[in-house]
């Protein structure tokens, strides 16, 4: 290396270190199918962390890269799917999808985890949430579905523009049991959801 009048070599290399040092911003994102996972999102002012990401398959199609972010990292599916704090579910279509299958993949998890009592009083929320599905329309492939979990429900979002909420903190439960529940839509995303 040919040495620069001035020792500039020791301050460019310095210089270069001391950026390399504030890059990992993105350092801890992941990849999953190809998609880049960020590490952490802001939502309502408050940080939220990837907790893990997964890829959804049916009959070896990828349909969606799932990513659930919460305010801090756990393993405990019950502790998430009870929790107060925010959550979200972060939905990147990896094909093109009618709001019609979409909604229909959401009711048949929301049947597979919910006792029957508990599915019949949920029975407003959940048809609130199929013409949220219907006024999202058809998803395309690079899409991003956002359901946003609190204390008082559920908020839709596609692409950036809100949908509508569903004020129901039993249906939220629910809702997010279609990827925690004892009987996920895939045992494998389940596991990734959860860090694993």
């Amino acid at each position: 290396m040919r040495r620069i009048p001035g020792g500039r070599t020791a301050a460019l290399s310095l210089a270069l270190a001391a950026c390399l040092a504030g890059a990992p911003a993105h350092a801890a994102d992941v990849e999953v199918g190809g998609v880049r996972v960020p590490d952490s999102l802001s939502e309502g002012g408050r940080t939220l962390v990837l907790n893990g990401a997964g890829l959804r398959t049916k009959f070896v199609v990828k349909v969606y890269v799932a990513a659930l972010y919460a305010t801090a990292k756990t393993s405990d599916a019950a502790a998430l799917v009870n929790s107060d704090e925010p959550r979200r579910m972060r939905l990147r279509l990896l094909r093109d999808v009618d709001s019609k299958s979409l909604d229909e993949a959401l009711q048949d998890g929301l049947r597979d985890n919910t006792p029957a009592q508990e599915l019949a009083q949920l029975k407003a929320p959940a048809e609130r949430l199929s013409a949220l599905m219907a006024d999202i329309g058809a998803v395309r492939e690079g899409d991003v579905v956002d359901l946003d979990f609190d204390a008082q429900g559920v908020a839709v979002t596609d692409n950036g523009k809100s949908r509508g909420r569903i004020d129901s903190p039993a249906f939220a439960r629910a809702l997010l049991r279609v990827w925690l529940g004892d009987k996920p839509a895939q045992a494998s995303l389940k596991k990734a959801l959860l860090g694993g």
